[in-house]
Order: structure tokens, then C-alpha cells, then sequence
């Protein structure tokens, strides 16, 4: 089975958005162990961005193939661009939140959030891909798009 380009980074998208579950997954259970029973927010919302990706690559990835008559190029569309800004925000958020890089040496929930903080901006940069692609596709079918009517005119 042959990937196009979208299809290889729709494909790295999900295993970094997995790869993000459980580092967040993990941030959020040591905190609520060690500290609080209430974790910080921003980890909370990397978590729901994860969570978030993953549906949303499903809607994208599944939904054109065994269920065209669900998916919507524009609805789609609208989805990357609206998580595009969500790892955005979560990413710049949890990085000025938990500060510079440190030599985290054998602790592992500090290498985690660093972790969590370069997966995230990964994950930024995929989507901002996709949205690029995409939007281009959408641009480019909409403008290539024409109507014959009964007389034979072909308008636009």
C-alpha cells in the first residue's frame, strides 16, 4: 500500500499524539500522587490536545473511507485549524509554565514534561502542515469546481 505525503505525516501525527498520551498520561498521575489530587491546568489541557488529536485524525483519516457520507472537506479543514492552535497554545503554555531546559540527570517527571514540551511543538508543526496542504487542496477544488446547467453553460 502506497503513502502519499499527507497520508506519512497524517500517519506520524497519531503516533506523536500517542507519544504525547502517555507523557502527559504520566505528568498528570505523578502530580496527582505527589502533590495534589488536582494537577496543573496546562497539563490538563495537554492531555485533552492529545486526546483531541487522536479523534480528530480518525475523523480525518477513517471518515473518507468508510463513511463519505459524514465527512466534510471544510468540516475537516476547520478541525486541523482549530487543533493546530490548540498544540500551539498548550505547547507555548506548558514551556513557559515549567521554564528553560534543565539537566533533569534521573528525574524522570522532569524529562517527561520536556518530553511532553518538543512532542508537543512536533505536533504544532504536523498540523500546521496538514493545514497548509489542506487548505491549498480545499482552495484549489473549490476554484476548479464548476457546474454544467440543463443548456449546457458551464458556470462557476
Amino acid at each position: 500500500m502506497a503513502y502519499g505525503f499527507v497520508g506519512i505525516v497524517h500517519i506520524a501525527a497519531i503516533v506523536f499524539a500517542v507519544v504525547e498520551l502517555g507523557l502527559t498520561a504520566y505528568c498528570v498521575s505523578v502530580w496527582d500522587r505527589a502533590y495534589t489530587n488536582s494537577s496543573p491546568s496546562i497539563l490538563n489541557f495537554m492531555l485533552f490536545n492529545a486526546i483531541w488529536s487522536i479523534l480528530v485524525l480518525l475523523y480525518i483519516g477513517v471518515t473518507p473511507l468508510y463513511f463519505t457520507r459524514v465527512f466534510h472537506r471544510l468540516a475537516s479543514l476547520a478541525l486541523e485549524w482549530i487543533t493546530m492552535i490548540f498544540w500551539f497554545a498548550g505547547s507555548i503554555a506548558l514551556a513557559v509554565d515549567f521554564g528553560g531546559p534543565y539537566n533533569c540527570g534521573n528525574d524522570h517527571y522532569c524529562g517527561s514534561i520536556e518530553a511532553a514540551i518538543a512532542f508537543g511543538f512536533f505536533l504544532w508543526a504536523l498540523f500546521c502542515v496538514l493545514v497548509v496542504v489542506d487548505t491549498i487542496e480545499s482552495l484549489r477544488s473549490r476554484r476548479n469546481h464548476t457546474i454544467t446547467t440543463k443548456s449546457g453553460i458551464t458556470a462557476a
